[in-house]
């Protein structure tokens, strides 16, 4: 049997089964953890900021201070 042949089977069986189901079920579940990871992280950037923020004003004292000024 050709390739040519054998397509219009081929295709047929592919439209009728639903194994494609469980990948599309998949998908949108990783979709959803995805987005919810995105959100947890946005809710924590102030947090992750003020941090940042006091170890860079320690980082321009000690700086300052090894400098003798």
């Amino acid at each position: 049997m050709t390739v040519e042949a054998a397509m219009p089977q081929y295709l047929t069986n592919f439209l009728r089964e639903e194994d494609g189901q469980d990948l599309i079920e998949y998908s949108l579940l990783i979709t959803f953890i995805a987005i919810a990871c995105a959100a947890i992280v946005g809710a924590g950037r102030p947090a992750v900021n003020a941090v940042w923020q006091r170890g860079n004003a320690e980082l321009v004292s000690a700086n300052a201070a090894a400098a003798g000024s």
